[in-house]
């Protein structure tokens, strides 16, 4: 999407942003981390709850995070205005689905202006989320490996299954999915991030047989 006059910015560590944005991923974030406790745990108020939110947070919430923060930050490498934007109706249907024990999560997306990007630069920003994901998922099976502490095995576990899947999920080659602008770049690149997230969770199977 491509705005006529994108808003005032600030930065963040060297990263252009605005309050709009910061607002929007924190929403987003919390929303999603709530709709995977609830799927898992219901409405129930205890520990356990508060436990999966934070775990939730740590896992999915960044999964997601980390995925439309990649695709901003490649984007504004090619001197793109490019900043997040919730969709308060996508975390609200995130929300109702996880109560009949489904969840359907897209909780926005990184909005573009940059009428100067060619297929091959929208496809590698494009590539940028899931690759993201994929490199976190293979963090989470270090510490699988190599951490033997309870709760950080936990988190780990939850870490790379989702980054694993938010990854491939992203490949599907329709509608606005990355997928579907890394296919219209390069057939190649696109059947390489698809083999890339099922090997990671080939390799996961393998290694804990």
């Amino acid at each position: 999407m491509y705005f006529a006059h994108p808003p005032h910015q600030k930065k963040i560590f060297g990263i252009p942003t605005s309050d709009v944005e910061i607002n929007d991923l924190f929403k987003a974030w919390l929303i999603v981390s709530i709709a995977f406790t609830v799927l898992h745990n219901g409405f129930s108020l205890n520990v356990g709850t508060l436990l999966i939110l934070l775990l939730s947070a740590v896992t999915v919430g960044t999964g997601f995070l980390l995925h439309e923060l990649a695709h901003k930050i490649v984007a504004q490498k090619y001197h793109c205005w490019a900043e997040f934007r919730a969709d308060n109706m996508m975390l609200m249907l995130a929300l109702f689905s996880s109560m009949f024990g489904f969840l359907f999560a897209a909780p926005g997306a990184v909005m573009i202006y940059g009428p100067h990007i060619d297929k091959r630069q929208n496809g590698i920003i494009s590539v940028a989320g899931p690759l993201t994901n994929y490199v976190f998922a293979l963090f989470f099976l270090f510490l699988l490996l190599f951490v033997q502490l309870p709760y950080i095995q936990a988190i780990a576990s939850y870490g790379f299954l989702i980054n694993s899947w938010i990854g491939l999920f992203n490949m599907i080659p329709f509608l606005h999915f990355d997928g579907a602008k890394i296919i219209k770049w390069n057939y190649f690149v696109w059947g390489a991030m698809i083999c890339g997230g099922i090997g990671l969770l080939i390799l996961k199977t393998i290694l804990f047989a």
